[in-house]
């Protein structure tokens, strides 16, 4: 196990022209942040120097030209390209998407390599970091590819957690897509989350319906009787302590989601607005099921305020401690399941 204080967090620094970099910068303006673990941001020094100078950030970094040289004590920058980029803040630029990318796929290669421990990314433009070489909706379909595992879309905060049976798609497609195969998996993906990254031992999840009234017994649409109850019946069965399907428009409204580990969106704004709605700001994105831990803030680029130095990065600031946690979790998982034998203690016969 790694020492305390010692992981290596990197961060990939998102769209140049958005937030990402403000917040990033401000989480370790403050220096009791590196008591907690070993920046490494995926840039440039004169990126860095740049957004410094221009949101009047008050830090000191160390250039190195790979993840391995990163100093403990310090914030570090790996020089990831030599170019210039022009920083247009505000603004969803080509060159924005390009630089985050490149950004994006070092630090996920450095993950890969275990050169960092763990990563927060900031965010990206779903739009411009489209190209020939990168085809993906967002980070958690990109990560999927690149990491092992079966990733799961998982918002969290210390009393929510909401994931999701699908993400990026477009509504129309949600119910073909959700088939009895993808419900297990994403449960027990959840369920193995639940206990490994969170400690949880006997996780409850509730599923949300997939129609409005979870389809009032067939009356608007028949997905949840015909897919949904079934799966979620297996699942009960085999002892998973999954329940539902539940009405999405009182769900939360009702507090119900209190009495739940855990709960199961069938798709993206389903689950995101209640969250979003009770958790903005402290909420954390992480992607669950993966060999490595990788979470981002709750917000998008906010090119309306980028560049004003007015961004908030508490929630930039909550990925990283989240992020910290869970390895941590993963950590203990594995060393308290290595030999449960070795653990306990065999009491010898008492003498007669």
């Amino acid at each position: 196990m790694k020492e305390k204080g010692k992981i290596k967090l990197g961060i990939s620094i998102g769209d140049l022209n958005g937030i990402g970099c403000e917040v990033a910068l401000k989480t370790f303006e403050d220096p009791r942040m590196l008591d907690f673990c070993t920046p490494v941001i995926f840039a440039s020094n004169k990126i860095i120097s740049q957004q410094k100078s221009d949101l009047g950030i008050n830090i000191s970094f160390n250039g190195v030209q790979d993840a391995s040289q990163a100093v403990d004590g310090k914030i570090n920058v790996v020089n990831v390209w030599k170019d210039t980029p022009k920083i247009e803040y505000g603004k969803a630029t080509e060159e924005g998407g390009k630089f985050a990318i490149k950004s994006l796929r070092a630090a996920v290669t450095a993950l890969k390599n275990n050169m960092i421990d763990i990563l927060v990314t900031a965010p990206i433009n779903k739009n411009n970091i489209q190209a020939d070489d990168f085809k993906f909706p967002g980070h958690t379909d990109f990560l999927a590819q690149e990491l092992k595992g079966e990733s799961l879309m998982f918002m969290v905060t210390d009393s929510l957690r909401v994931g999701l049976l699908t993400d990026h798609i477009a509504v129309k497609d949600v119910a073909g897509a959700i088939t009895p195969k993808l419900i297990r998996d994403k449960v027990e993906t959840m369920e193995k989350s639940l206990k490994m990254d969170f400690g949880i031992r006997r996780p409850k999840i509730a599923l949300l319906g997939i129609n409005p009234h979870s389809g009032d017994n067939g009356t608007i649409g028949e997905e949840d009787d015909k897919i949904l109850k079934p799966a979620i019946q297996e699942l009960f069965n085999k002892g998973t302590l999954a329940y539902g399907p539940y009405s999405a428009d009182s769900f939360f409204g009702s507090n119900a989601h209190q009495n739940f580990d855990a709960i199961l969106a069938a798709y993206h704004d389903q689950g995101l607005i209640p969250f979003k709605t009770l958790s903005f700001g402290k909420g954390v994105n992480y992607t669950a099921g993966l060999d490595k831990v990788r979470t981002s803030p709750d917000h998008g680029t906010a090119y309306e305020i980028a560049g004003k130095g007015q961004a908030d990065e508490g929630s930039f600031k909550e990925a990283v401690f989240t992020a910290i946690q869970i390895f941590r979790n993963r950590e203990d998982h594995i060393d308290m399941n290595k030999n449960p034998l070795q653990k306990q203690k065999i009491k010898k016969p008492a003498k007669s």
